[in-house]
């Protein structure tokens, strides 16, 4: 079999991928919090062989590691763990070999920018400067007047440096300061993450959806970030001020990049990556080249972000098919956990619409679960808000909780 007939082979080629964030998509002990075990129960509504089911053929789970959830589980305190709020490994188990007997993938959330700051790793760090593992994460020394090492904003507002009194110095963190980055210029900490593939990989799973990517590969040099010439402060959030030239997204991504698709490869060609980031085509076009085996894709959001303009989304798809290479595969999204649900956005005749759309085009369809179902935004109180996002920036509505 050629290299191009093996890439052609791989599930990701046909798959109907099904997002679905755990802690909201079906309670089975009344805890108030979903779990493992209500995935189970609805495998067979996602795919049971019959004409009534979806026909799903993939399901992304959000982050269901042990975690404080200060940011629901993108603030990761053991990567080899299920959080007992989603259930045991056990019943990981039992999700995996039930939906492979119904030809159902499981793509992981793989978080590699950051941890939690309860991870022993980031303890050890912050414990002294001379310990084993201080150079697992970013650390700076204060600038003369004790202000943080550069200008870098985090996404969750302010600054993306918090000091850390016991040591004296700034730990960098590119989202809350309970989520402090990992150095990936550390070779170690890249062997502990391939490691962390490796784990889930043995245990059945059939490929990742890898966040924040883009933020993997900082400045080597920590220059400030430029002013963007465009922001305008009655319109944009606090995180746009800068253009984050330094802050994210160094040359160096896309090796490695490569290296997490490697392991991958080298485990089955019949594994898959998706790369989560908010990129215009130029930027994705260079991440699909991470990857020699053609198995990674970065996630194309630009449908979900462009205004509801049939002109926009022709011209959009024409030049995304130009530009793939031979043996790119596409993918398109309407929904996520990040966004406003599509029925809100849209109204529920557009988002029939944008669904038939969505599943004409070719490559991978990606759907946010009970998009299917037009299901819309839940209405909240300012009060009630628990998403850090929306805490920590005001002005911009109540975050993300009502599509989550």
């Amino acid at each position: 079999m050629t290299n191009a007939e093996k890439i052609n082979a791989n599930w990701s080629r046909r798959a109907v991928v099904y997002q679905i964030y755990p802690r909201s998509f079906k309670d089975t002990n009344d805890d108030g919090i979903g779990d493992l075990n209500g995935v189970l129960e609805k495998l067979d509504y996602l795919n049971g062989g019959t004409d009534a089911s979806l026909g799903v053929t993939a399901v992304w789970l959000n982050p269901i590691y042990k975690s404080p959830m200060r940011d629901f589980g993108y603030d990761i305190s053991d990567y080899r763990t299920i959080d007992p709020i989603f259930g045991t490994m056990t019943d990981f188990d039992q999700l995996v070999s039930e939906a492979d007997r119904r030809g159902i993938k499981i793509i992981m959330d793989f978080v590699p920018n950051h941890t939690s700051s309860e991870h022993p790793w980031f303890q050890e760090s912050r414990s002294s400067k001379n310990n084993s593992r201080r150079d697992w994460y970013i650390w700076k020394d204060p600038k003369p007047d004790a202000s943080p090492p550069n200008n870098w904003l985090s996404v969750f507002g302010g600054s993306a440096w918090t000091f850390d009194t016991a040591t004296e110095q700034y730990y960098m963190h590119s989202f809350l300061p309970d989520q402090p980055d990992l150095n990936w210029r550390n070779k170690e900490v890249r062997a502990e993450m391939a490691d962390v593939l490796k784990f889930w990989l043995a245990r059945g799973v059939d490929g990742f959806r890898t966040d924040a990517v883009y933020h993997l590969i900082k400045d080597d040099k920590f220059r400030d970030d430029p002013p963007n010439p465009n922001y305008d402060a009655s319109r944009d959030e606090p995180y746009n001020a800068l253009l984050h030239l330094y802050s994210q997204g160094r040359p160096e991504l896309i090796e490695t990049a490569n290296t997490l698709c490697n392991i991958l490869g080298e485990h089955s060609a019949d594994t898959f990556m998706v790369s989560e980031a908010y990129l215009g085509l130029p930027q994705m076009m260079e991440l699909y080249k991470a990857c020699d085996n053609s198995l990674h894709a970065p996630f194309n959001f630009n449908l979900m972000m462009r205004p509801w303009s049939a002109v926009a989304f022709k011209k959009f798809v024409d030049e995304y098919e130009t530009k793939l290479g031979e043996n790119d595969w596409t993918n398109y999204t309407l929904g996520i956990h990040d966004r406003s649900r599509l029925a809100t956005r849209l109204g529920q005749d557009r988002a029939r619409l944008a669904a038939m759309l969505q599943f004409t085009l070719r490559g991978m369809p990606f759907v946010y679960y009970g998009d299917e179902l037009g299901m819309e935004d839940v209405s909240m109180s300012a009060d009630s808000v628990t998403d850090p996002w929306g805490k920590n920036v005001p002005g911009f509505g109540v975050g993300r909780d009502p599509e989550r």
